[in-house]
């Protein structure tokens, strides 16, 4: 379970930045593409922050639409399944604009 580890960094991120500051709330974004299952970084999140200026603290996670732009015919479209990238007119030539990030957009201190 890596998102373990994603929890882990978005503490220590957040501690750095902000040391010594009770925190109350994070929100990311999570890209569809990110590989990130955001129920599994929710129970992980509270494990991490335990101990922490963050413990207690609130995460909210907003889920971005893939977007991709297909290099044959130039359509720009959302991917229905985000395991395989096929544009609608049937070509794998496809680019991924966005969905694969993982970001902290905002944080709230007390």
């Amino acid at each position: 379970m890596h998102e373990l580890a994603i929890a882990e960094g978005l503490v220590d991120g957040v501690t750095e930045r902000l040391p010594g500051r009770k925190i109350t709330s994070v929100r990311v974004e999570i890209g569809a593409l990110s590989g990130v299952v955001p129920d599994a970084l929710r129970f992980c999140f509270a494990l991490a922050t335990e101990g922490t200026p963050l413990d207690g603290a609130d995460l909210e996670i907003s889920e971005p639409a893939a977007k991709c732009e297909c290099a044959d015919c130039g359509l720009a479209f959302e991917p229905e399944d985000g395991r395989i990238l096929l544009c609608p007119c049937g070509s794998a030539n496809v680019a991924v604009v966005s969905g694969q990030q993982l970001l902290i957009t905002s944080v709230k201190v007390a």
